[in-house]
C-alpha cells in the first residue's frame, strides 16, 4: 500500500531536466541526477520511481517548454502541477543559480506546500491563445513598419496633404501609392517599406479571420459573445480574454479576477501606516494589456451605439444589465478622477480594474448557465 509521499522538483531545460527528490518526513532533499529531455528517459525516471511503491508529486516550473511534460506525466497517471516562476520564495543572500541547485529547492518547497500551481489550459485553448498572440506579434509588425515609412518621408520632407487627417486609411494608403522618386535608390528603399506594409496588413487580415473561425468552433463561444456586449470589448479583445483565462469560473470573486490583472495598486503597510503604490503588474500582461485598451472607451458619456446594439442582439438580459451597468458606473468614475486632476494614466488603470469586474460577472454567468445546460 502507497503510504509515503515522494515530491519530485524536475528543472526543465530545452535538453536536459535536473531531477530531486523530498521524501516525506523531515530529512533533506536528495539530488537524483540529470537525464535527457525526451519521452524514453521521463517514462524510465517514473518506473524506476514508482517501483518504490509510494505516491509521487511531481512539480516543475512554468517555461518556454510549455505543458507538453505536464499532459505526459498526467498521461501515465502522475500527479504533477506547475509552478508560477514569479512566485517561488528565494533566499535574500542567495546568489548561486545551478540546476541541482534549483531542482533541490524545488522539492523541498513542493514538499512544504509553499509553491502555486498556475492554471493548465486545454490543448484546445492553448493553440487558439498562440493564433491570437501570432496577430499580437503581427501587430507589433505593423507598428514598427508604420514608423519606418513615416520617417523616411519625414526625413525627405514629404507630407500628406492637408485633407488627409488620418493616416493609414484607405485613401492614406491611395496617395502613398501615388508617390514616385527620381531617385532610384530611394524609390527602391520606399517600394520596399511599402511592399513590406502591405504584406504585414495581408497577414494581419489572414489571422483575424482564422480568428474569427476558430472562435465560432470553440466551446467559449457562448461566453465570448456575451463578453462583447461590454462597450470597448469587441472580438479579439474577448478571444484574448477568455483564452489566457482559461475559465473565469477558477477565480472566487471579482476581487480575485482584478488581483490576477495586476490592476491592483501595491500596498506596503506597517502598524498605523498605510501606503499604496503602483500597480502591482502581477499575473498575466496580455490581460492587463487588453482591459486597459478597452478602458478607454469609457471616458465618452454612456451610450448604446449601432455597433454595440447589433453586438447585444440575441444575449441573456442579464448580461446586457450588467453591460449598462458598466457604462453607468465607469464612465462617471473617470469624470470624477479626471476633475480632480488625476493623471490618465492612473484613471485608465483604475477603470480598467472595475472593467475587470464586469467582465468577470458576465462571463462566470455565462459559463455557469453553459455548463447547467450541457447537465440537463
Amino acid at each position: 500500500m502507497k503510504d509515503s509521499t515522494k515530491y519530485v522538483g524536475l528543472d526543465v531545460s530545452k535538453d536536459f531536466v535536473a531531477v530531486a527528490i523530498a521524501d516525506e518526513g523531515r530529512d533533506n532533499p536528495r539530488y537524483f541526477g540529470q537525464i535527457p529531455n525526451n519521452e524514453e528517459s521521463i517514462r524510465k525516471l517514473f518506473k524506476k520511481l514508482r517501483e518504490e511503491e509510494c505516491r509521487l508529486n511531481v512539480c516543475y516550473e512554468a517555461g518556454p517548454t510549455g505543458y507538453g511534460l505536464y499532459r505526459f506525466l498526467t498521461a501515465l497517471g502522475i500527479e504533477c502541477c506547475v509552478v508560477a516562476p514569479s512566485l517561488i520564495p528565494t533566499r535574500a543572500g542567495d546568489r548561486i543559480k545551478t540546476d541541482r541547485r534549483d531542482a533541490i529547492r524545488l522539492a523541498q518547497l513542493f514538499r512544504a506546500g509553499e509553491l502555486t500551481p498556475i492554471y493548465i489550459p486545454t490543448e484546445e485553448d492553448e493553440a487558439l491563445r498562440d493564433l491570437v498572440r501570432a496577430r499580437k506579434v503581427t501587430k507589433e509588425d505593423q507598428l514598427r513598419a508604420r514608423h519606418h515609412l513615416a520617417k523616411f518621408l519625414l526625413r525627405h520632407e514629404i507630407k500628406a496633404p492637408g485633407h488627409l487627417k488620418k493616416k493609414w486609411t484607405k485613401i492614406y494608403h491611395k496617395w502613398l501609392n501615388t508617390l514616385k522618386f527620381d531617385n532610384s535608390a530611394l524609390e527602391i528603399v520606399f517600394q520596399e517599406y511599402l511592399h513590406t506594409l502591405d504584406e504585414i496588413e495581408q497577414r494581419l487580415e489572414r489571422l483575424e479571420r482564422a480568428i474569427h473561425t476558430e472562435t465560432m468552433r470553440s466551446s467559449h463561444a457562448p461566453v465570448i459573445e456575451a463578453l462583447q456586449t461590454l462597450r470597448g470589448v469587441k472580438e479579439i479583445t474577448a478571444v484574448t480574454l477568455v483564452v489566457e483565462v482559461g475559465t473565469f469560473k477558477r477565480f472566487a470573486s471579482a476581487r480575485d479576477f482584478m488581483g490576477y490583472t495586476g490592476l491592483i495598486p501595491s500596498e506596503y503597510s506597517s502598524g498605523a501606516t498605510r501606503h499604496q503604490g503602483k500597480i502591482t503588474k502581477t499575473g498575466n500582461s496580455h490581460v492587463r494589456r487588453v482591459l486597459v485598451e478597452s478602458a478607454w472607451s469609457y471616458r465618452h458619456k454612456p451610450n448604446i451605439s449601432r455597433d454595440i446594439k447589433k453586438r447585444q442582439q440575441g444575449q441573456d438580459a442579464m448580461v446586457q444589465r450588467i453591460a449598462w451597468k458598466a457604462q453607468t458606473r465607469l464612465h462617471p468614475k473617470y469624470a470624477r478622477m479626471a476633475a480632480k486632476g488625476k493623471p490618465h494614466g492612473k484613471i485608465i488603470a483604475a477603470v480598467a480594474r472595475e472593467l475587470a469586474g464586469f467582465i468577470w460577472a458576465i462571463a462566470t454567468s455565462v459559463e455557469l448557465k453553459t455548463s447547467s445546460s450541457k447537465v440537463a
